[in-house]
């Protein structure tokens, strides 16, 4: 079965991220710039709110069994440390069918 992972990072994480996955055999993965906050609800410098920071996402699709691999390297790679917030997020979900644009062909 496909699974597509959604990863909030840290944009100076990013790159990095990337690496480690091409490195580990994951080469596909689509990036968007985003912003927004999460749990922390933005954070304060000198009296001023920034509640919309920016962050990366990181689409991939990939089989299920390669799902925990995946988002252990993004996790090990993404992390700024024990207790800073805003390091991300991962989202899984399923994915019905794909097709290659190019070959017709479905599935990965």
């Amino acid at each position: 079965m496909l699974k597509q992972l959604q990863a909030i990072v840290r944009p100076e994480k990013t790159n990095e991220v990337i690496t480690e996955l091409l490195n580990a055999g994951f080469p596909s993965v689509t990036k968007l710039d985003v912003y927004g906050r999460g749990k922390q609800k933005g954070i304060v410098l000198n009296d001023v709110r920034y509640d919309e920071l920016p962050k990366q996402l990181l689409l991939i699709v990939c089989d299920e069994k390669d799902l925990d691999d995946i988002a252990g390297i993004i996790m090990k790679t993404a992390r700024t440390g024990e207790g800073h917030f805003g390091d991300g997020r991962i989202f899984v979900g399923p994915v019905e069918k794909a097709w290659t644009i190019s070959t017709g062909k479905e599935g990965l």
